[in-house]
């Protein structure tokens, strides 16, 4: 819902790519995705920079520039920053990114599929020729909770192609943030202990509980950090089923994709960005904080240029962050 009426609007539009590097993956998972693009008012987009949404769990890209009640969606709040002059127009790109599995940490994975691979050499180059946008020095990207960890981590990784990151509530810590959860997924497969049975179940339900997503949600987090091509849906528990043991093996794979442990091997090479924001309520309901003033501490200790905030609110509802973030990225960008 528009918050300023007279606010000069942006476009829509909607690309679609049909993956090749998504082909095979085993959740069955479509390979073709469409990618909504922001262009904003008076322009067509060429010569403008490049912000690519990642959203969190649950969603798509293309929820973002849905019809939102009681707020803005993404291209609303773009339209009132931009005309206020708050930030610099930018072209937004807003991939479909969601699975079989609920969601998405932007991670290659021989389950989830290769989505780090799918955001560098297929979503981004193809609204690049589209539009005239981007490019070298000119990309930068945005995503809350799991979409914060995607930007965290393409951060990291990928310095040389990704110019600008801003990270809300994102996934980091994932002693805090994981470990207490295998509990209930322990007790959701008591009562059907075949993964692949769970899911369909999860699928087929006529209504689908709060608390079975967050079952689907460790799921995926687990075909994300140490899948098992052998196994229903790709997904193997980094604990035993009878005790919720930590098996060493198994966590040391999920632990090393914690953006704290990516951070101590791949953390010098964020200096290159132009811009790093970090922010994280301060009573995010999953311990995140704690994540999220780890990495403040570790980049301060690495000279590596940074904002970090902490906000009076929890992990839910917080797009009104992006008031912060966008013009940040923007401006650095332009």
């Amino acid at each position: 819902m528009r918050r300023s009426p007279n606010v000069p609007a942006g476009t829509v539009h909607r690309l679609a790519v049909d993956s090749q590097v998504l082909a095979g993956n085993l959740l069955g998972d479509p390979t073709l995705r469409v990618i909504d693009v922001y262009i904003p008012a008076g322009h067509d987009g060429r010569g403008l920079p490049l912000l690519v949404d990642i959203v969190g769990f649950t969603a798509g890209g293309p929820a973002h520039t849905n019809w939102k009640n009681f707020g803005e969606n993404v291209p609303e709040r773009l339209d009132r920053l931009i005309a206020s002059g708050e930030m610099p127009p930018v072209v937004v790109a807003f991939p479909d990114c969601f699975t079989r599995l609920g969601g998405n940490q932007y991670v290659n994975s021989v389950a989830m599929g290769r989505w780090d691979d799918f955001l560098l050499a297929e979503a981004v180059p193809l609204v690049e020729t589209s539009f005239g946008c981007g490019g070298a020095g000119r990309r930068g990207l945005f995503g809350k909770s799991s979409g914060g960890y995607g930007a965290m981590v393409h951060a990291l990784l990928h310095p040389d192609f990704w110019s600008a990151a801003a990270v809300h509530s994102g996934d980091m810590g994932f002693e805090l943030l994981y470990r207490h959860e295998f509990v209930p997924v322990l007790r959701a497969l008591a009562k059907e202990p075949a993964i692949g049975a769970w899911v369909d179940a999860f699928w087929q339900a006529k209504k689908t509980k709060d608390s079975d997503v967050h079952i689907l949600m460790m799921l995926a987090q687990a075909a994300s950090f140490d899948p098992d091509p052998s196994a229903p849906c790709g997904v193997r528990l980094p604990v035993t089923l009878d005790t919720c043991e930590l098996i060493p093996e198994r966590w040391a794979n999920w632990m090393a994709w914690d953006p704290l442990t990516l951070v101590e091997q791949h953390g010098r090479g964020l200096a290159a960005l132009k811009a790093l924001y970090i922010d994280c309520g301060d009573v995010d309901q999953y311990n995140l904080v704690y994540g999220a003033r780890r990495m403040h501490k570790r980049l301060l200790d690495m000279d590596v240029a940074h904002v970090y905030e902490e906000f009076a609110d929890d992990h839910s509802a917080v797009d009104y962050r992006m008031d912060i973030s966008l013009p940040i990225l923007a401006k650095a960008l332009a």
